[in-house]
């Protein structure tokens, strides 16, 4: 097994983190009409990431609310909520959980299972530590940043609007994550 040191990450931390929604962004960008490309995020995300011992059995959990997607277009958004895409009345929540990382050549890879619309589904996550930090209040920070690419059909997300002879929506989504969390305190 690999350790922090000869893994070389330096100021590694074992710990718990919480993610701060306030510094995370997870966004995404998909194509529209085929010929440009529309881009989106979710304003509301939670959860957790453990740092192992061992980098490569850290754990992440994260929940995201569905109702918080933004893509700058009221109507859009409304559209995106409803039963043509993420159905939130039934499906609140997309949720990751990750159990483990692991090297591929240069890169890391986190692998975890994407949860979307009552489809589980193994998604790895190409990602970078980008480093510890001490904050202004007394804490601990981490970041990350994260991407990967899904089909939206995978998760059955079936809208086929054709407009003009052409898909409205592409079918792949490419996914952009970018991470804070603030290393939760021992309780007394």
């Amino acid at each position: 097994m690999s350790s922090a040191t000869s893994l070389d990450i330096p100021g590694y931390l074992a710990g718990t983190w919480d993610i701060d929604s306030a510094h995370t962004d997870v966004a995404f960008v998909v194509r529209h009409l085929v010929v440009t490309k529309v881009r989106g995020r979710f304003d509301e995300v939670k959860g957790e990431i453990v740092t192992a011992e061992n980098p490569l059995e850290s754990a992440v959990t994260i929940a995201i609310d569905l109702s918080s997607i933004s893509t700058n277009n009221k109507q859009r958004d409304e559209h995106l909520r409803s039963a043509d895409f993420f159905e939130v009345e039934s499906y609140p929540e997309m949720t990751y959980t990750a159990t483990g990382a692991r090297r591929d050549g240069d890169d890391f890879v986190l692998d975890g299972e994407l949860t979307l619309k009552g489809v589980t589904k193994t998604v790895p996550l190409t990602f970078e530590l980008n480093g510890f930090s001490a904050d202004p209040w007394g804490g601990t920070r981490a970041g990350f940043s994260a991407t990967t690419q899904i089909n939206r059909k995978d998760f059955n997300v079936n809208f086929e609007g054709v407009q003009n002879g052409l898909a409205v929506v592409g079918d792949k989504i490419d996914i952009h994550i970018e991470v804070e969390a603030v290393l939760r305190k021992p309780e007394a």
